[in-house]
């Protein structure tokens, strides 16, 4: 019974996918805040301009990791989604983690219907189905595969539908759905392993709480959207 809901649950998601930018009309900004073990560490900030039936979004990260006063691991980046309408058209990042330069530039090629890719960790072309791995849309939450925004690799995932909750972030209470969000081959090793919890706001469509563990407890958290 439990694996009919979800069925359900994502085929009635999947019929409303590409109309998702819709969803977001009203917003111009969501800041997330990164924490590690409880302590704030950095920001995820998300932009969204429009003109016409063009859309452009925005994003900021920076967050430092220190241990004894020593930094041991940060990152500074800059990420633009270009859509037309309901589809991606491109996507450009430059990603600084610890003095090493990543990138990715994503064109769509109409000719043949998919993305072309020149990627720091990948060269070549992915298809349409695959979603840029940020946070701000809730289709990561629907499709089978993803787009490193820091380096342009494709990861294959498998997305669980854990159940409903209520959580409370700055004072205010959300109801939401749980998602488990890992890698198809849970063989990788686990720096290149995907391995999420989600919490989606259905009434806002906005994922608003990330965890993962690895060195640490990670969360990113929707601290406010306008």
């Amino acid at each position: 019974m439990k694996k009919f809901f979800i069925f359900i649950f994502f085929l009635i998601y999947s019929l409303n996918s590409n109309a998702h930018m819709e969803h977001y009309n009203n917003f111009d900004k969501i800041e997330m805040e990164i924490l590690r073990d409880g302590e704030v560490i950095g920001y995820n900030y998300y932009f969204f301009k429009r003109d016409g039936n063009k859309t452009t979004v925005t994003n900021q990260i920076k967050f430092t990791v220190k241990l004894f006063g020593a930094t041991i691991f940060e990152i500074e980046g800059y990420g633009e989604e270009k859509y037309i309408n309901n589809e991606l058209i491109s996507f450009n990042s430059k990603t600084l983690q610890n003095d090493k330069k990543k990138y990715v530039n994503l064109e769509f090629n109409k000719e043949i219907d998919k993305f072309n890719i020149q990627g720091s960790s990948y060269n070549g072309v992915a298809s349409t189905n695959n979603v840029i791995g940020n946070w701000w849309s809730h289709k990561i939450l629907q499709s089978n595969s993803q787009i490193s925004p820091v380096s342009g690799s494709i990861k294959e995932q498998i997305v669980n539908f854990i159940g409903k909750e209520k959580i409370e972030l700055y004072g205010k209470t959300y109801e939401v759905d749980h998602f488990k969000l890992t890698s198809k081959d849970m063989s990788l090793p686990e720096d290149k392993r995907l391995n999420f919890d989600v919490w989606f706001d259905k009434k806002n469509s906005l994922i608003l709480k990330v965890t993962y563990s690895r060195l640490g407890n990670w969360e990113y958290k929707v601290k406010k959207f306008e």
